[in-house]
């Protein structure tokens, strides 16, 4: 755990330094800033979905997230989470806590080193991979909390719970993270990141909430697909 910990401390300490230079930026800045974040994203989400090795298993799982998640209805229970947490926690309700902790919450917890580094974290007690992680995740949330404010802090929970949850279980998950779901699992999160990318610099919105299914599809997929 003491990976996760590490990884969640990162987030934290990155938002806060962002949330302070983000008071000094005038508007148009931080619009500038918005469009670059935005489009610097969707640069990592389509070299993470480049990945694949089967792009058939790919659309499969973004359709079967797709159809689970609507039924789930999750990104309006993300939604509803981000407006409590913003009413509790933020001083002004413009909308824009909610979507940074949804925003940094999807960056962080769907690539490849989430998983790789909280199994090595959770079987071998090598945090390495979530260290350099953690200076990763620093660094973006840097960038994201001085444009998408102090909802971006508050993914270090998810972050926490996520990869902590990987590491306690690695025991029992490990036979089923084989290196072809991983690299699968990451492709598809790597569609998501080009979802949360265009969400940022569109103002339509992208339900990408109800695609997070689709992250864990490849776990059955995989078995069925050659």
């Amino acid at each position: 755990m003491l990976g996760t910990l590490v990884n969640a401390a990162a987030i934290i300490a990155g938002s806060l330094i962002g949330l302070l230079l983000r008071k000094g930026l005038p508007q148009r800045v931080q619009s500038a800033l918005m469009a670059g974040v935005g489009l610097c994203t969707l640069l990592i989400g389509m070299k993470g979905a480049l990945g694949t090795g089967n792009q058939m298993l790919v659309i499969l799982s973004v359709v079967l997230g797709a159809v689970v998640g609507a039924l789930l209805k999750i990104e309006e229970r993300l939604d509803r989470l981000g407006k409590r947490l913003e009413k509790r926690f933020a001083k002004e309700a413009d909308g824009s806590f909610g979507k940074g902790f949804v925003t940094a919450s999807l960056m962080f917890c769907v690539g490849a080193m989430a998983i790789v580094g909280s199994m090595d974290s959770g079987l071998r007690g090598d945090h390495s991979t979530l260290f350099a992680k953690s200076v990763l995740d620093g660094v973006i949330s840097i960038v994201f909390a001085s444009t998408l404010g102090p909802g971006v802090a508050l993914s270090a929970a998810a972050v926490f719970l996520y990869q902590g949850s990987i590491a306690l279980l690695s025991q029992a998950v490990a036979p089923l993270l084989t290196e072809r779901v991983i690299m699968e699992m990451s492709a598809v999160g790597g569609v998501l990141i080009l979802g949360v990318g265009l969400n940022m610099l569109r103002k339509d919105h992208l339900p990408v909430g109800n695609l997070l299914p689709a992250v864990f599809a490849p776990l059955l997929l995989t078995l069925l697909i050659p």
